[in-house]
């Protein structure tokens, strides 16, 4: 029986969304050319909101002033969706998978395709099958709803409430960048300036909000790292380091 491949995790507590960001990009290149294995960051941020590629200026409520008040960055950055906090409080996740040799292949890609075809659909339903499954351990039901990306579990009353947020990007060489948010324990209040998404009317949540008793950080990462491995068919390898 073949040996599980290895996905390194590197814990990397609160980093700069663009140290982050250029990090991904320095070793989904290692990745692609064989240098480095597999690998899921794991992190923080500090406030922020991005916009993703489908993102709309009019989904930012809170204006220049208002931001800078509340120590709130922004950016425009390539990964896929509209606008999302990240901050405190939130687990951030970005694996560089190389998806197409990773079995994720959907067919064969012509010759004259830019991308290598992978079943990229099928990458984002397996991104939030691993917190669903990471919720679980908590005893906190979670689902995804269909036609939208991310996870969602039951608000006080009945209602569909997003507890994470999912916007990805994969690069020429077919490495996944960018990935999930899950709100453990974020200041709430930061969403009031934005429309999450782009979805206007739709409830966000935090486990701290979901749960009597919410989980430490360290319970949800290795809670997550467990349900990535089960789900991608990783054997996971921690690591603690400090972002450059």
């Amino acid at each position: 029986m073949p040996m599980p491949t290895i996905c390194r995790v590197h814990n990397l507590g609160l980093v700069a969304y663009r140290t982050a960001w250029a990090l991904q990009k320095t070793w989904a290149a290692e990745i692609a050319a064989g240098a480095r294995p597999p690998t899921l960051l794991l992190l923080e941020h500090p406030h922020i909101y991005t916009f993703g590629r489908r993102g709309r200026e009019e989904n930012l409520l809170w204006d220049a002033r208002e931001c800078a008040r509340r120590g709130v960055d922004l950016a425009w950055v390539d990964r896929g969706g509209d606008v999302t906090y990240h901050g405190p409080g939130q687990l951030v996740g970005y694996p560089l998978l190389p998806l197409a040799p990773g079995g994720l292949r959907a067919e064969a890609a012509p010759a004259r395709a830019r991308l290598p075809r992978a079943d990229y659909v099928g990458y984002l339903r397996r991104l939030e099958e691993v917190i669903i499954q990471a919720l679980a351990e908590f005893g906190l039901p979670a689902f995804p709803v269909a036609g939208m990306t991310g996870v969602w579990v039951r608000s006080g009353g009945g209602e569909p409430a997003k507890i994470a947020a999912i916007g990805v990007k994969v690069d020429v060489r077919g490495v996944s960048r960018h990935g999930f948010a899950l709100n453990v324990a974020p200041d709430m209040t930061y969403w009031q300036g934005i429309i999450g998404c782009g979805l206007r009317g739709r409830a966000v949540t935090s486990m701290a909000q979901a749960l009597e008793a919410p989980p430490p950080m360290p319970a949800v990462r290795s809670a997550v790292i467990r349900a990535f491995g089960r789900v991608f068919a990783y054997q996971m390898e921690e690591e603690n380091i400090h972002a450059p």
